[in-house]
């Protein structure tokens, strides 16, 4: 059991951490993307990485509210967070939802929030290229890994390699889908259409995506996105394929990797 310090623990002892991990709503409440978050934060202790996170005080970053035209409710979730970390003079985020990396980096500073912000995979990957954390060969040797670009780390923030370094480094075969890096195509929960059913049509957005991946054939299906996670397991589950192909985020499999 890992005891993750707070942002308030801290401050009693009198130390400022390095890094804030901003954990989100799904890491926080979706049971799904909790698994994502305990293998991030045993992959940071492993590292011996200063963080800490924001627990109770951390809200929603007001990603939903915005997407979905609610301006005035997107500015008060913002500044109350704002006001909160600037509160602890936070200066280095993580986090693993590229909705919330997009908006901490991109509509936060505008508002008073100026913090350099970082994907997982960014930090994973800086952490193996310096040697603070090491990976077991084998695990994926091998292994045919699809990997899936958000759209608010892929095509909002260019930022399409980290993710992909990671899956070598597993010493895995990365094979790419049809749409990929800038012209891939959405998972289908952006723009908070992840709290709605879909309009009406020839097909859903994940299915499309999710076939994309199954003409990959690959072993496992890789994200680094809560929600894509979310909507690419749905249509794997469509297929009725869940129990063949599994849908991981990349923290999960370099922490399989390290036999954590």
């Amino acid at each position: 059991m890992i005891k993750v310090p707070t942002l308030a623990e801290c401050l009693t002892e009198g130390r400022t951490p390095e890094i804030l991990f901003w954990v989100g709503c799904a890491g926080s409440f979706d049971e799904r993307a909790k698994k994502i978050t305990k293998a991030f934060v045993k992959l940071l202790d492993s590292a011996k990485v200063d963080f800490a996170v924001l627990g109770a005080e951390e809200s929603c970053s007001g990603d939903p509210a915005k997407r979905a035209g609610n301006e005035f409710l997107f500015q008060m979730q913002a500044m109350t967070n704002i006001e909160v970390m600037n509160a602890y003079e936070v200066k280095k985020i993580v986090t693993t939802c590229p909705h919330c990396f997009n908006t901490l980096k991109n509509e936060y500073p505008e508002l008073g929030g100026k913090y350099e912000v970082i994907h997982h995979t960014q930090l994973l990957r800086d952490l193996l290229e310096e040697g603070k954390m090491t990976i077991a060969e084998g695990t994926f040797k091998g292994k045919r890994i699809t990997y899936h670009d958000p759209c608010y780390l892929g095509r909002a923030n260019n930022i399409y390699e980290a993710p992909r370094e990671l899956i070598q480094k597993l010493d895995a075969e990365l094979v790419e889908m049809k749409s990929c890096k800038s012209r891939g195509l959405c998972c289908g929960a952006g723009g908070a259409q992840m709290f709605k059913e879909p309009e009406q049509g020839s097909k859903d957005i994940n299915i499309e995506r999710t076939e994309q991946a199954i003409e990959t054939k690959p072993d496992i299906i890789a994200a680094g996105c809560p929600f894509c996670n979310t909507m690419l397991s749905d249509g794997v589950k469509n297929k009725e394929k869940e129990d063949s192909l599994p849908v991981l985020d990349l923290a999960e499999m370099i922490a399989t990797a390290k036999d954590l």
